[in-house]
């Protein structure tokens, strides 16, 4: 049995699942209405055929006030009057022009003003309302005649005796509501209000009261709408809301909709939403979908944007139009390394999974690229002892990065935010042919994807003589390196970079590493352990047990990270970690080492499980499966256990599509904990919380390029104007696909 594999029972089957698509219509109109296929606006009416809008002709200039769906019909009031959409055709005058409220059932139509009703059967016939009611909201109609009444004085129903108040009532808990803003019965026949205290939902077993504390994401109502099988989708003044009764999804931002006023809303027979704004008509459709498919298109995607120079790092890009991915521009990052390790992982997992010849196409390319920048950094004036591998590159036929990466900006930060940080001057040397510019002061982190995809492709692509001398090469060429410079990376002024300092005095003793001692010994453990691997040199398994034996790097990794709970520190660190946990629980066969590392990915594991993230799942799954830790009260069985699974499915199938970085607004929430902080001086924890369940937001109301990101952050995202690339999905969609924790 190979590292990782799971029983078949704990694999999950990855068919074909709903995907939400949203798309705006009508862009820029104000919409007043919608219903069916119809959507009224100032203009007049307009009708989708074929997936395109028109005027509705007879309509241009008149009003669309209000629309209600009637059967298989669609009715409009215009002008004090009611008509059908689809002839144009005037039904007859409404009793009082103008009016805000319209239901209709069968050829039962209940129209009104806020403060007078009507119904019309044979005749309008007025329809008195209940005692203190000022301002009536909306009607329904129920399957049985039954009227509900949404009102500023609360809920009322009616049958032929007349109007009854409504106290709604679950087990010790009942309401007198007030302010009710919107009214409906679903398909199952239940009736649905909604006010500021939140939902009611009633059927034959009674009320069910709905807050926050039941998932409710908002409570700011302006409208209500059923869908098919029992869904409700419900509009609010700063998004909208599906309940399918498990699950609340909520719709908020750019990203869903082109303004969060929501005006109204139309539930067809598949299920997809039409959501009235003033800036036009939101379209949420339901696709069948498979995490596969997903996959394809990320690569397609990748492919025509996000491959930066001839070695092709992948990263994201901006836009220069928000929202507009017809243009692009590419960019460096500080962590071109990084972020083209992790792809690159992706892609070695893949061809592991598949044998595609595609995956090892792309993996070698990101080979290629990764040990190019150990070697840009070899000669012209400035260079860098053998084996520093240089952050990013960029063109020297482009604009020269040191004039923004100047000595100048690294004395204001050293000042004012790290007393660490080095200054340098050239930050970007170039290379020896005099091509590149070269980016210095590696870190950590891009030492840490380097060593987790080369591992990877030397197992799981490297299949030929060549192909595996070419990764033992660049991996000995690095890990001599730090051995040769005290387990640190030196730059090409003599000095250690500002974080990749691993040696037993600075982390063990040094005041200044305190934090970093557990994942600096981690990480170090990580490279001695793949370079002896990948390369077989007794030099560096010598090594790696004498900071074990030595200098108790093992002990030190049993504290990976120093933190005040979920949420609190660095979420790059926790990225980093991860990496370097894969490859150790791999390739380790000292038992006692073994236990250790275990034990220390179970802790650092209890931690990061609410996020829902799939890469670290995936990692844990394959790394803790099987594996035990005995103290002195009992053995303790380290094999994950509950949703994790689960939780992974759901974030690869909601992470959206579209990985435009568009802001979403979570902390006026009502279904958050705040996240309370143990450090009276830690302010990061401000903003930030997780949903009563006791897990982040979904993948979906929420924007994140990497899984460096705190997903604890309520309000996140930007403007529109960068994309981020698919690798942040690849590399766990691939990886369980290869452990068999997804099977398709």
């Amino acid at each position: 049995m190979f590292f990782g594999l799971l029983a078949a029972s704990s694999a999950a089957w990855a068919g074909a699942y709903i995907e939400e698509v949203p798309r705006v219509e009508l862009a820029g109109q104000p919409i007043l209405c919608v219903a069916g296929d119809y959507a009224g606006t100032a203009e007049g009416l307009f009708r989708r055929a074929g997936g395109r809008w028109s005027a509705v002709e007879g309509w241009s200039g008149r009003a669309a006030e209000l629309c209600a769906a009637q059967g298989g019909g669609v009715l409009v009031v215009s002008g004090g009057a009611l008509y059908e959409a689809a002839s144009g055709n005037k039904i007859y005058d409404l009793p009082l022009g103008g009016g805000r409220i319209l239901s209709a059932r069968g050829e039962r139509v209940v129209y009104g003003t806020g403060t007078a009703l009507f119904e019309r059967r044979a005749r309008w016939s007025p329809i008195a309302l209940p005692g203190g009611v000022r301002d009536a909201r909306a009607v329904a109609i129920g399957p049985g005649g039954e009227l509900a009444l949404a009102a500023d004085g609360g809920l009322f129903t009616s049958t032929e005796s007349g109007w009854t108040a409504v106290y709604p009532a679950e087990g010790a808990r009942s309401w007198s509501p007030v302010d009710v803003r919107a009214v409906s019965f679903d398909s199952e026949g239940r009736l649905w209000f909604a006010s500021p205290q939140g939902l009611g939902r009633r059927d034959a077993s009674g009320w069910r009261l709905l807050t926050g504390r039941e998932g409710l994401p908002y409570d700011d109502f302006t409208a209500i709408a059923a869908g098919p099988a029992g869904v409700m989708w419900f509009g609010t003044r700063m998004g909208a809301i599906r309940y399918d009764g498990k699950t609340w999804e909520y719709r908020q931002g750019r990203r869903w909709l082109p303004d969060d006023d929501v005006r109204a809303l139309a539930i067809n027979a598949n299920g997809d939403a039409s959501i009235a704004t003033a800036r036009g008509l939101a379209v949420i459709e339901r696709r069948s979908a498979t995490l596969r498919s997903k996959a394809e298109y990320f690569e397609k995607e990748i492919d025509l944007r996000h491959r930066r120079t001839p070695y092709e790092y992948v990263l994201s890009v901006s836009l220069p139009v928000a929202g507009d991915k017809s243009r692009w521009v590419q960019h460096d990052s500080d962590n071109d390394g990084l972020w083209t390790s992790m792809y690159g992982a992706g892609e070695c997992f893949a061809y592991g999974a598949t044998h595609d010849p595609a995956a090892k196409r792309r993996a070698r390319k990101a080979f290629e690229a990764l040990r190019f920048l150990s070697q840009v950094t070899q000669g012209g004036e400035h260079p860098a002892p053998p084996g520093f591998p240089a952050r990013s590159i960029l063109p020297t036929s482009g604009p020269d990065p040191n004039l923004q990466d100047s000595a100048a900006r690294d004395e204001h930060r050293r000042a004012r935010r790290d007393r660490l940080w080095k200054v340098m001057s050239p930050r970007w040397p170039k290379s020896a042919d005099g091509k590149w510019y070269w980016k210095t002061d590696t870190s950590s982190d891009e030492l840490d994807g380097h060593y987790f995809f080369y591992g990877l492709y030397y197992d799981l692509v490297a299949e030929t003589a060549g192909e595996k001398r070419d990764v033992q090469e660049v991996v000995r060429v690095i890990t001599d390196h730090l051995l040769a410079h005290n387990y640190a990376l030196v730059d090409w002024d003599g000095k250690p970079t500002r974080w990749a300092i691993f040696d037993p005095v600075s982390l063990n003793e040094g005041k200044m590493f305190l934090t970093e001692r557990g994942l600096n010994s981690l990480s170090m453990l990580s490279y001695l352990k793949v370079a002896e691997h990948v390369t077989g040199d007794a030099r560096y398994g010598e090594a790696y047990r004498r900071l074990i034996n030595e200098h108790n790097y093992a002990t030190n990794a049993m504290v990976a990270k120093v933190t005040a709970g979920p949420g609190t520190g660095n979420q790059s660190d926790d990225e980093m970690a991860f990496m370097c946990y894969y490859h150790l629980l791999k390739y380790e066969t000292d038992e006692e080492v073994v236990e250790r590392y275990a034990k220390s990915l179970a802790g650092y594991w209890s931690v990061e499980r609410p996020e829902m993230n799939p890469f670290f799942n995936f990692v844990a799954a394959a790394g803790l499966t099987g594996k035990k830790f005995q103290s002195a009260f009992r053995t303790e069985d380290l094999t994950p256990k509950g949703s994790w699974l689960e939780d992974s499915l759901d974030t690869l199938q909601r992470l959206p599509r579209n990985r435009v970085d568009w802001g979403q607004r979570n902390a006026q929430r009502k279904d958050i904990i705040h996240l309370r902080s143990f450090l009276p001086d830690d302010d990061e924890i401000e903003g930030m919380g997780y949903r009563r369940n006791g897990k982040v937001l979904p993948a979906d109301e929420r924007f994140f390029a990497y899984w460096n990101h705190n997903p604890y952050q309520l309000n996140s995202g930007g403007r529109g104007h960068a994309l981020g690339d698919g690798a942040v999905f690849l590399l766990p969609y691939y990886m369980g696909l290869y452990h068999r924790f997804i099977e398709e």
